[in-house]
């Protein structure tokens, strides 16, 4: 599921979310869906620990702090691209990147910038996993995730 849409306060929100169809998804469905979940709620507490400690916070580390989880899970090779990009009112900007594979991004995130974090796992011509949020660092400099959140499988 992909939606774009403007939220209170001008921020996009670019969001991913995935579904099974039927009433049970198999063992390794979930387990694939709990490592990307957990990549992505590490990055999430990775930026807000080093805002909470007023320290520099750059989108290369931010990578690094999901691509690790994933690659503890046993799918580092599964996960093929960048963590998150930045979002403006073009969806896709050209600001800070949380990437450490494509590009190492060195720039810092600053309050006042949008991005998603978005891991993925894809199992060619099986199945494929990614959870997408959005996090916007406002202005008092606290981060902050701009929407709702998955924490399940949505069953079809």
């Amino acid at each position: 599921m992909w939606a774009k849409k403007d939220v209170p306060g001008g921020i996009y929100y670019d969001i991913t979310w995935v579904g099974y169809i039927g009433d049970t998804p198999p063992a390794k469905y979930v387990k694939i869906f709990n490592a990307v979940k957990a990549g992505r709620d590490a990055a999430v507490e990775f930026v807000r620990e080093r805002f909470a400690r007023g320290e520099t916070c750059y989108g290369w580390e931010v990578d690094d702090a999901c691509r690790n989880v994933i690659k503890k899970a046993g799918f580092g090779k599964y996960f093929l691209h960048r963590t998150g990009h930045s979002i403006t009112e073009e969806t896709h900007g050209n600001g800070v990147n949380i990437d450490n594979l494509e590009t190492k991004d060195e720039r810092a995130l600053l309050p006042g910038c949008c991005f998603s974090i978005e891991p993925g796992i894809y199992l060619e011509g099986e199945m494929a996993v990614r959870t997408e949020i959005n996090m916007f660092i406002r202005h008092d400099g606290v981060p902050e995730v701009t929407g709702e959140v998955q924490q399940d499988l949505v069953l079809l």
